[in-house]
Protein backbone atom coordinates (compact mmCIF):
# COMPACT_ATOMS: atom_id res chain seq x y z
CA UNK A 1 0.00 0.00 0.00
CA UNK A 2 1.40 3.12 -1.08
CA UNK A 3 0.75 6.60 0.42
CA UNK A 4 -0.72 8.94 -2.03
CA UNK A 5 -0.91 12.53 -1.33
CA UNK A 6 -4.12 14.25 -0.68
CA UNK A 7 -5.66 16.97 -2.87
CA UNK A 8 -5.43 20.02 -0.95
CA UNK A 9 -9.01 21.42 0.54
CA UNK A 10 -10.33 24.38 1.45
CA UNK A 11 -8.74 25.62 4.53
CA UNK A 12 -5.69 23.63 3.95
CA UNK A 13 -2.02 25.08 4.93
CA UNK A 14 0.38 25.02 1.96
CA UNK A 15 3.58 24.63 3.92
CA UNK A 16 3.93 22.60 7.22
CA UNK A 17 4.72 24.13 10.16
CA UNK A 18 4.83 23.61 13.70
CA UNK A 19 3.58 27.29 14.56
CA UNK A 20 -0.12 27.32 15.80
CA UNK A 21 -1.39 30.02 13.06
CA UNK A 22 -1.62 33.48 14.04
CA UNK A 23 -5.16 35.40 14.44
CA UNK A 24 -6.42 37.85 11.95
CA UNK A 25 -5.81 41.55 13.30
CA UNK A 26 -8.63 43.87 12.14
CA UNK A 27 -7.59 47.11 11.04
CA UNK A 28 -8.08 50.08 12.81
CA UNK A 29 -11.73 51.94 12.84
CA UNK A 30 -10.62 55.34 11.80
CA UNK A 31 -7.33 53.95 10.07
CA UNK A 32 -4.25 56.22 9.38
CA UNK A 33 -5.04 59.63 9.15
CA UNK A 34 -3.89 61.90 6.44
CA UNK A 35 -3.86 65.37 6.42
CA UNK A 36 -3.53 68.13 4.05
CA UNK A 37 0.04 68.78 5.34
CA UNK A 38 0.80 65.11 4.42
CA UNK A 39 -0.57 65.03 1.58
CA UNK A 40 1.47 68.73 0.37
CA UNK A 41 4.45 66.89 1.33
CA UNK A 42 4.06 63.76 -0.35
CA UNK A 43 3.24 65.58 -3.88
CA UNK A 44 5.89 68.12 -3.03
CA UNK A 45 8.61 64.81 -2.73
CA UNK A 46 6.66 63.29 -6.31
CA UNK A 47 7.46 66.58 -7.84
CA UNK A 48 10.74 67.15 -6.91
CA UNK A 49 11.40 63.03 -8.14
CA UNK A 50 9.93 63.18 -11.66
CA UNK A 51 11.84 66.81 -12.03
CA UNK A 52 15.17 65.36 -11.44
CA UNK A 53 13.98 62.30 -13.66
CA UNK A 54 12.77 64.51 -16.63
CA UNK A 55 16.29 66.60 -16.69
CA UNK A 56 18.37 63.30 -16.32
CA UNK A 57 16.14 62.15 -19.68
CA UNK A 58 17.23 65.24 -20.81
CA UNK A 59 21.16 64.77 -20.52
CA UNK A 60 21.33 61.06 -21.57
CA UNK A 61 18.68 62.00 -24.54
CA UNK A 62 21.52 64.77 -25.56
CA UNK A 63 24.80 61.77 -25.05
CA UNK A 64 22.33 59.65 -27.43
CA UNK A 65 22.11 62.21 -30.17
CA UNK A 66 25.87 62.93 -29.45
CA UNK A 67 26.67 59.05 -30.14
CA UNK A 68 25.03 58.53 -32.30
CA UNK A 69 26.01 61.97 -34.72
CA UNK A 70 22.62 63.09 -34.54
CA UNK A 71 21.92 66.42 -37.47
CA UNK A 72 23.05 69.88 -35.05
CA UNK A 73 20.66 71.40 -37.38
CA UNK A 74 17.90 69.36 -36.59
CA UNK A 75 15.61 71.39 -34.17
CA UNK A 76 15.00 68.76 -31.73
CA UNK A 77 18.63 68.33 -31.56
CA UNK A 78 19.09 71.94 -30.72
CA UNK A 79 15.93 72.14 -28.35
CA UNK A 80 17.55 69.06 -26.22
CA UNK A 81 21.22 70.61 -26.29
CA UNK A 82 20.00 74.06 -25.07
CA UNK A 83 18.59 72.51 -21.66
CA UNK A 84 20.84 69.76 -21.76
CA UNK A 85 23.86 72.59 -21.45
CA UNK A 86 22.28 74.03 -18.54
CA UNK A 87 21.49 70.68 -16.80
CA UNK A 88 25.07 69.52 -16.91
CA UNK A 89 25.91 70.08 -13.61
CA UNK A 90 29.44 71.60 -14.35
CA UNK A 91 30.03 67.76 -15.59
CA UNK A 92 30.22 68.47 -19.67
CA UNK A 93 33.85 69.17 -19.56
CA UNK A 94 34.67 66.81 -16.32
CA UNK A 95 36.73 64.29 -18.72
CA UNK A 96 38.56 64.34 -21.85
CA UNK A 97 38.68 61.48 -24.06
CA UNK A 98 40.36 60.57 -27.04
CA UNK A 99 37.19 60.22 -28.99
CA UNK A 100 34.69 63.26 -28.73
CA UNK A 101 31.72 60.88 -28.35
CA UNK A 102 32.99 58.81 -25.92
CA UNK A 103 33.25 62.45 -23.96
CA UNK A 104 30.14 63.45 -23.83
CA UNK A 105 28.71 59.90 -23.10
CA UNK A 106 30.73 59.88 -19.94
CA UNK A 107 30.21 63.49 -18.95
CA UNK A 108 26.46 63.71 -19.68
CA UNK A 109 25.62 59.80 -18.10
CA UNK A 110 27.71 61.34 -15.03
CA UNK A 111 25.38 64.11 -14.72
CA UNK A 112 22.18 62.19 -15.61
CA UNK A 113 23.52 60.11 -12.43
CA UNK A 114 23.63 62.36 -10.02
CA UNK A 115 20.34 63.99 -11.21
CA UNK A 116 18.92 60.87 -10.22
CA UNK A 117 20.79 60.09 -6.76
CA UNK A 118 20.24 64.07 -5.93
CA UNK A 119 16.70 63.79 -6.82
CA UNK A 120 15.79 60.73 -4.62
CA UNK A 121 17.99 61.86 -1.88
CA UNK A 122 16.02 65.36 -2.21
CA UNK A 123 12.71 63.61 -2.39
CA UNK A 124 13.18 61.41 0.58
CA UNK A 125 14.30 64.21 2.66
CA UNK A 126 10.76 66.04 1.78
CA UNK A 127 9.07 62.61 2.65
CA UNK A 128 10.69 62.76 6.25
CA UNK A 129 9.10 66.54 7.11
CA UNK A 130 5.71 64.49 7.06
CA UNK A 131 4.66 63.67 10.39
Amino acid sequence: MTDTPKPPHVGDRLVASSAPPRPHRPARPGGPTVTLWSRTVSALAYLVKVASRLAALVVVLYAVFTVFKANPANAWYQFVESFAASLSLGLANLFELGDPRWTALVNYGLAAVVWLIIGSALAGLIRRAAP
